[in-house]
């Protein structure tokens, strides 16, 4: 007999998880969910580690939605205390239809001028389209459709058998193209790509050819993690659906590993690069600048910094190389003054006393900035 779903309201005490900075990879510095579980219930979900679902039971993810009903007011009081910056929020699973936190949620960002980044496997993002207009045109949206294979792909039904209740791929990629033709950002993130199920050169290109058909702009790709509960879950479901994966899974995946061992994922990350620029997309999400922003010119220049720091790791250069490059951007992302003004009174040796910066990466940085400056 099919198991019931049941929903459970509480009021927490906080929503709002910051960062110090802006991530490299979504360009959020803060993140707020109104709930916990998921009625999708995708098998290789990582969101059932322990540290996102603190459940007795992990098979109560799926199960067991906790619906933060206080979830807008609290995300009203934390962001009129903080520095305007993305917000990773947005969950448009089932239960969204009713209590429609979410969209409350997005009417908080409206409201107070924040950039807003959706992620979602769900084309019911389509019903607050309206609002995501008006945040883009105070801020800027950017709204991401977790998307790991196509109907065109080779193992298409057994990945949709792990996806569970989640919508077809269909469905979503025909979201994302009303989402592009109403003006707002938007691409794909190819996450997890599951080894011997998305990692074949035909799925890669299919998820991406999709996307540029769809008006994708971007696809951002990343490997599956397992860790703790999760791996446990995980490997009990391949060895009773998919057996045939189980060894191949424990060989990559062994006790207290989380991400794989002995994988290859330079490999595949770089075929997505050669599928997306023959196609005419991006392997990077573009950095969504608010209009007027002072520290516009601060911002591209890290996202510039941070372009390059990926194609070293994809280039396999030496860590120390990779994070001088990381370092760099982390010191003009924590500068407080305008990069342009900054550099404009104090010339490259300015740029060389910055912290983790330095002559030779000063040297690198300067013409980043003068590129950019009629455009800040």
């Amino acid at each position: 007999m099919p198991r019931r779903t049941v929903f459970q309201l509480y009021r927490p005490k906080t929503i709002l998880n910051k960062s110090k900075r802006a991530d490299h990879w979504f360009w959020s510095r803060y993140s707020a969910y109104p709930y916990l579980g998921c009625q999708h219930g995708c098998e290789f979900c990582y969101c059932r580690e322990r540290k996102y679902a603190p459940y007795d039971d992990v098979g109560d993810f799926a199960y067991r939605i906790k619906i933060k009903e206080n979830a807008p007011e609290l995300l009203r009081h934390a962001l009129s205390r903080a520095a305007v910056d993305v917000l990773f929020t947005g969950d448009y699973q089932p239960v969204e239809r009713k209590f429609q936190l979410s969209r409350k949620m997005l009417e908080v960002c409206c409201d107070l001028g924040f950039p807003v980044l959706v992620l979602t496997r769900s084309p019911l993002v389509l019903r607050d389209l309206d609002l995501l207009q008006a945040i883009n045109q105070k801020a800027r949206v950017v709204v991401a459709f977790s998307l790991i294979s196509t109907p065109d792909s080779p193992e298409y039904q057994r990945i949709r058998q792990m996806e569970r209740l989640a919508p077809a791929p269909e469905k979503r990629f025909q979201a994302m193209q009303t989402l592009a033709t109403a003006g707002i950002q938007t691409g794909a993130c190819m996450m997890p790509i599951l080894p011997a199920l998305c990692d074949h050169p035909t799925n890669l290109q299919s998820v991406i050819q999709w996307t540029a058909e769809h008006g994708g702009q971007f696809v951002l790709a990343g490997g599956l993690t397992l860790a703790d509960q999760q791996r446990t879950y995980f490997f009990e479901f391949l060895a009773r659906q998919m057996p045939d994966l189980l060894s191949r899974y424990e060989a990559l995946y062994p006790m207290q590993s989380y991400a794989p061992v002995g994988g290859n994922w330079r490999k595949i990350a770089l075929q997505i690069r050669e599928f997306c620029q023959r196609l005419g997309v991006q392997d990077r999400m573009p950095r969504p600048i608010i209009p007027g922003d002072k520290h516009a010119l601060n911002k591209r220049v890290v996202e510039q910094l941070a372009r390059q720091t990926y194609d070293m790791e994809l280039d396999g250069q030496a860590l120390s190389t990779i994070w001088s490059y990381r370092k760099a951007a982390w010191a003009i992302e924590d500068l407080e003054q305008d990069l342009g003004f900054f550099y404009r009174t104090l010339g490259i040796h300015g740029l060389e006393r910055l912290p983790n910066v330095g002559p030779r990466m000063a040297r690198h940085i300067e013409p980043l900035i003068v590129n950019l400056l009629p455009e800040a």
